[in-house]
């Protein structure tokens, strides 16, 4: 790449350069596709402006020399945007420029003195102004981020200069105050949207002043405005997701609840009701059969009016059901204290062995440290809890090795790009690994003891550096999902998927364990005919890890428990033991987790939480 091509200064020069040759020329068709370019990299630059006004003389305008279709470039919409606005078409350019923030919102496409011309609105209805605000705020954020808020002041400045212009006009004043709302001018929106109101009383007027004092922190106001609206339209059950979203913000659960009743007993497939209604449901009782529900609605009902976070919501803070709960055997603590203090241990000498994958997870990170065994408990570790299941592991002495050869470069390759230590909840991390439908089941299992190399990624660094062990959990359980994409025509009850899953679970006592469960209980999350199948599976494994603790420790059974509450259909005798499980055993490592130290800052980092 030619130098000062990533600077969009120089970028843009160099296109009004070719322009200019062009222009001379007489090659217009030519000149209009650089200054097109040359828009798209610096919209606001004063040059670029001068090159278009050579366009704004010619005897059309040069309109037509910037063409809009189905797939136009977004520099050729702004050039003919402004070109259309010195053509003395400023809505249309106006129309055009709120398309392209909508398209890009963080482009600077309407920073320039025309649009923020104090006399621009008395040339326009206020009609097409609230139209055009209103479309501004159907493409961004609510609210916008304050650092990414700088493109979009000069539709605020628009705004003002319209509510100055039209002072009456409702629904321009709506249209302003949601503008404001999102932009972080709070007082200001709920001075234009009462103003509004005063107007023009309507729904849609005491919808922007509701959501203008939720923004000011002024909740019984809200509510007012919005009961309000619904007088106006008491078949809009969209406002009545709204008052039940604000009640919850408040902590009124009941009255939010009611709400949402209401608008079922009107609508029961009301996406907007149906997904508040089964959160904050969720949020007061925590039974996790709402969330079962929500997602069957979500499956079943895929046109929804718009998309919802609900279940994402409910779901990113519960190991399994959002993440992958980090390792809690002694030597993945050992593993991770000693990348904090970037000290490798000489020796480590664990009282009880432990699962082969965290072992081998150790040796490979720390391959200088000794690793001693002080002895094995009973019932042997290193013996599948079932007999005749798949051998994923060979023992010599207290040292595994894969019992598989190594897989195919091409899944290697596959499950790096995939792998991933969070979803949005199980039937999404389900979709995700549809990618590896395609790889080998050999392979996949294979993936399971020899897990690829980190990748080359923010992502790769972070784990490396903090917990290598969680990559290696993460490539178990994308590819036990794989397993789930494999012959999916093939009946649940015999399948291949479905016997490969239950031999993994009843294996040796391993991560592998917990990945193979995961991949069971999520089959359930998108299949409800096999739910049964998976409560029944997922409880006699969980009272298998139940029995053995009562004579040596089981580090993996605080994840089966979490996996266990985590299963559509878990029977209470199940659900009783999982919870006594996780409350009487708190790994240390999730508890100093949870005070902080760079393994929490880690996991705030993979779900882009503060």
């Amino acid at each position: 790449m030619s130098e000062g091509m990533n600077d969009p200064r120089l970028s843009a020069e160099g296109e009004l350069a070719l322009a200019r040759l062009a222009l001379d020329e007489g090659d217009l068709s030519h000149a209009a596709e650089h200054v097109a370019g040359a828009v798209a990299h610096a919209p606001t630059m004063p040059e670029v402006h001068e090159v278009l006004a050579q366009f704004a003389v010619l005897p059309d305008g040069g309109v037509p020399l910037f063409p809009v279709d189905d797939h136009v470039f977004i520099g050729t919409a702004v050039a003919r945007a402004h070109l259309l606005a010195a053509a003395g078409r400023p809505g249309d350019g106006l129309e055009l420029l709120a398309a392209a923030t909508g398209h890009a919102p963080g482009g600077d496409w309407a920073g320039v003195p025309w649009v923020a011309a104090p006399e621009l609105p008395a040339r326009l209805e206020p009609e097409l102004l609230a139209r055009i605000l209103m479309q501004v705020c159907a493409g961004i954020g609510d609210p916008v981020p304050e650092a990414d808020r700088g493109p979009l002041l000069p539709y605020l400045v628009l705004a003002r200069h319209s509510v100055t212009e039209h002072p009456g006009h409702g629904l321009l004043l709506g249209a302003a105050s949601a503008l404001a709302r999102r932009l972080g001018e709070v007082a200001l929106a709920v001075d234009w949207a009462g103003r509004g109101v005063a107007a023009l009383p309507s729904k849609l007027s005491e919808v922007w002043l509701g959501y203008a004092y939720r923004s000011a922190g002024r909740t019984a106001e809200a509510i007012e405005a919005l009961r309000r609206a619904v007088a106006h339209d008491p078949d809009d059950l969209s406002v009545y997701a709204d008052i039940a979203g604000t009640l919850a913000d408040h902590g009124r659960l009941d009255e939010a609840i009611g709400w949402t009743d209401r608008a079922l007993a009107k609508d029961p497939t009301f996406d907007c009701a149906v997904h508040t209604a089964h959160r904050l449901r969720y949020r007061r009782d925590g039974d996790l059969a709402h969330l079962v529900a929500l997602a069957d609605f979500q499956r079943d009902h895929p046109d929804n009016s718009h998309e919802h976070n609900d279940l994402a919501e409910c779901c990113q803070d519960r190991p399994w059901l959002g993440h992958l709960p980090t390792a809690s055997e002694a030597v993945a603590n050992v593993l991770r204290q000693a990348l904090a203090e970037k000290a490798t241990p000489h020796r480590l000498t664990v009282s009880g062995l432990e699962p082969p994958s965290a072992m081998r997870a150790v040796a490979a990170a720390l391959p200088d440290a000794e690793v001693v065994v002080s002895g094995i408990g009973e019932p042997d570790i290193r013996q599948p809890r079932r007999t005749g299941t798949r051998q994923l592991w060979r023992y010599d002495g207290t040292v595994a090795t894969p019992a598989l050869p190594p897989p195919s470069a091409v899944a290697g390759e596959r499950v790096r790009q995939l792998a991933y230590p969070a979803w949005p909840h199980p039937p999404a991390a389900y979709d995700r690994a549809v990618t590896l439908a395609a790889v080998d089941v050999d392979d996949l299992l294979a993936l399971l003891v020899h897990p690829p190399a980190v990748p080359d990624t923010e992502l790769g660094a972070a784990l490396a550096n903090h917990d290598p062990a969680l990559w290696v959990r993460c490539v178990q359980v994308w590819a036990c999902l794989g397993l789930l994409h494999h012959r999916t025509d093939e009946p649940w009850p015999d399948s291949t998927r479905r016997r490969v899953l239950v031999d993994l679970l009843w294996g040796v006592e391993d991560w592998t364990t917990e990945a193979a469960l995961f991949a069971l209980v999520t089959a359930a999350w998108v299949d409800p005919s096999v739910r049964a199948d998976v409560a029944e599976v997922v409880a006699g494994r969980l009272a298998d890890g139940v029995a053995v603790a009562r004579t040596r420790p089981v580090t993996i059974n605080w994840s089966l428990a979490q996996l266990a509450l985590a299963t559509p259909g878990l029977d209470s005798a199940a659900a009783t033991s999982a919870a006594r499980l996780i409350a009487d055993e708190t790994p240390v490592a999730r508890a100093g987790a949870a005070r902080g130290g760079p393994l929490r800052r880690l996991r705030r980092w993979l779900t882009g939480r503060p």
